[in-house]
């Protein structure tokens, strides 16, 4: 018992991270922690996010008869599904359990809602998040996985899996620690993985890493950034 007390995710706390972020302004500049738009995460997150897309583009190909249905995990004010998501998918859910952000998201996603591109939004944490069967194209994860400890990120990616239309995809996108060691952030209650322990729980969740890009172009200061794409994998 002791050990696991020693393991970083052991620490995390579901109502830590809710009270943290239900404290943060629902801003851009709030949910990516003072670089918002004064600086160049924003932009160079999105021109990442949309390259790493578009050289996938042959893999994702939607099966016949299927809608390109996203689900953006962890959604903050909806940045994501704003800036970059609507432009891939046809119809987006949400998923986002802070409630001020869920507020903010309705008037960020506004005129996306006047074109039918939104969904639904589950104002849910990921650990109870069970998506309809079969129905995504796309399943978009940034900047929240480190919530989960690592038990509830495979059940999580479990039900995922479960989630996804034939040749649907799972896209993790998260900072990595520079060395193999977790680090457990007490600010905000999650923890920082190595590209190491990802690709671990990308195997036990019975996943295949079909892609994975660094994010460039981000201030030196911060966490290195990975982008993940992700298949279940074929009996």
């Amino acid at each position: 018992m002791s050990a696991n007390n020693n393991k970083p995710d052991s620490h995390i706390d579901y109502e830590d991270a809710i009270d943290y972020w239900t404290n943060t302004p629902a801003t851009v500049d709030g949910v990516l922690g003072g670089y918002g738009e004064g600086t160049t995460v924003p932009t160079m997150d999105v021109l990442g996010s949309n390259h790493f897309l578009r050289k996938l583009k042959s893999r994702m190909i939607p099966e016949e008869n299927y809608r390109k249905y996203g689900a953006d995990i962890g959604a903050g004010i909806g940045r994501v599904t704003k800036t970059m998501l609507h432009k891939h998918c046809a119809v987006i859910d949400l998923v986002e359990p802070v409630d001020p952000f869920c507020k903010q998201i309705k008037e960020e996603v506004k005129e996306l809602s006047k074109q039918g591109k939104i969904g639904q939004i589950y104002q849910v944490g990921m650990q109870d998040w069970t998506p309809e069967e079969g129905k995504y194209w796309l399943i978009w994860c940034q900047w929240c996985v480190g919530h989960l400890p690592d038990e509830e990120l495979v059940k999580f990616f479990q039900r995922c899996v479960k989630g996804l239309q034939p040749n649907g995809t799972i896209i993790v996108k998260e900072n990595n620690t520079p060395s193999n060691q977790d680090d457990f952030d007490p600010e905000d209650s999650s923890v920082t993985r190595s590209d190491k322990k990802f690709k671990e729980l990308f195997e036990k969740s019975g996943l295949k890493l079909i892609a994975t890009d660094r994010q460039k172009g981000l201030p030196e200061e911060l966490y290195p950034v990975r982008m993940y794409a992700l298949k279940p994998k074929t009996v």
